[in-house]
């Protein structure tokens, strides 16, 4: 084995990507199976949607590696002491295990991180697979999607690879592994938004949502703007393992304005536990990255319920906006959870795909009815159908 001192060993990269391939196989056979009888839309819907759901479970799985302190059990990368699979990389983990036994290097951090790894390469090959596919579609292109969606897709999941790496040769640094979570949710919206369009390009596809009106719109966007603002601080949280900073609710500390260091809190380029000066940081710092996402998540919450009534009363839109008001009940009982019970695992995972979910339904709802406007538009306003 030959790492350099990044923590960089590309010998089994072939071996990763063919352990990827694996993963994808299945699931495109499974769509190929399904499809193969149907338009290049439907084939292309199924093949956007399965990779947007198994991108869901990709996230949740990365943060159950996460919230397992599995992030460097395996302190190379692509592969583990210069192997494929953990299996190959025993004798090493062993020597890492007995001189810390608790880790970060144990043998079952070292497989859920190769997991993690064997499942992003997987959904890496479904984004290539969805680029290949619409290109050779491309005779139907003028009743299909454009092919930047799928491009743009692809763009976000080599950035994702790219921030894989640095997750783990950057020692979980916390400006890098927020990213890492913010790019993964980009690439569920950017699947979310493609999906929406393929929905529009179904063969008598009705257009059941009425288009919301210009102000509705921009509401919405704000709203997903501060919703992408509180995921990040949340992120920040996580990383910073500062949910504990306060263990009371709803006071931090008893207090309602507790002691809170923000200088040293929202320094964003520095190491995990320490300042950007090298000494540790204080306890109040994470009071203050822990408090200030609680502050941010009143307002939020409150945006969503508002968001959820008013798109309840518009046509065709219902459906979106029980889930957008179940998934925000979700993130309220899930994060006091957190902070209650002590930050159980299952809790900490319900709240982050409660926050990926949010995400999607965000995103198809925009996507959705910016689409039907356009229809809309063409068609003449008498097809606006909006309750009183």
């Amino acid at each position: 084995m030959s790492v350099d001192a990044a923590g960089i060993d590309f010998s089994p990269v072939m071996r990763v990507m063919l352990m990827g391939i694996t993963v994808a196989v299945g699931p495109l056979f499974w769509v190929w199976l399904r499809s193969r009888q149907l338009s290049p839309a439907q084939r292309l819907r199924a093949l956007t949607l399965l990779t947007l759901f198994l991108t869901f479970d990709l996230v949740l799985f990365g943060a159950f590696t996460r919230l397992t302190d599995s992030g460097l059990g395996c302190p190379d990368w692509p592969g583990c002491y210069g192997h494929a699979s953990p299996l190959g990389a025993g004798t090493a983990i062993a020597q890492a295990q007995e001189i810390m036994p608790t880790g970060p290097v144990t043998h079952s951090k070292a497989w859920i991180e190769m997991l993690h790894r064997y499942m992003a390469t997987g959904v890496g090959v479904l984004v290539v697979t969805m680029v290949v596919a619409r290109i050779a579609e491309r005779k139907h292109g003028a009743s299909l999607p454009s092919l930047w969606w799928s491009v743009a897709a692809l763009v976000a999941v080599c950035a994702q690879g790219a921030f894989g790496a640095l997750t783990v040769t950057m020692k979980l640094f916390p400006a890098i592994v927020t990213l890492h979570l913010l790019g993964a949710l980009l690439l569920l919206a950017l699947l979310a938004a493609l999906g929406s369009r393929y929905d529009q390009h179904q063969p008598m596809q009705t257009q059941g949502a009425a288009p919301m009106s210009v102000a509705m719109v921009a509401c919405m966007v704000v709203l997903s703007l501060l919703l992408v603002l509180q995921i990040a601080l949340g992120g920040w949280v996580s990383t910073n393992y500062a949910v504990l900073a306060c263990q009371d609710f709803p006071t931090c500390h008893s207090s309602w304005w507790p002691d809170m260091n923000f200088q040293q809190g929202f320094t964003l380029w520095r190491e995990l536990g320490m300042t950007d000066r090298g000494a540790p940081i204080a306890f109040s710092a994470l009071t203050a990255i822990h408090y200030t996402h609680r502050l941010m998540a009143y307002g939020v919450l409150t945006a969503l319920a508002a968001a959820a009534c008013l798109l309840h009363r518009t046509v065709g839109l219902q459906r979106q906006a029980k889930a957008l008001g179940g998934l925000a009940a979700l993130q309220l009982l899930t994060g006091l959870s957190n902070v209650v019970f002590g930050w159980p695992l299952v809790a900490a995972l319900a709240h982050t795909g409660g926050a990926a979910a949010l995400v999607i339904v965000m995103v198809w709802i925009l996507s959705s009815s910016s689409t039907n406007f356009t229809h809309m538009t063409h068609r003449g306003p008498q097809h606006t159908r909006v309750t009183a």
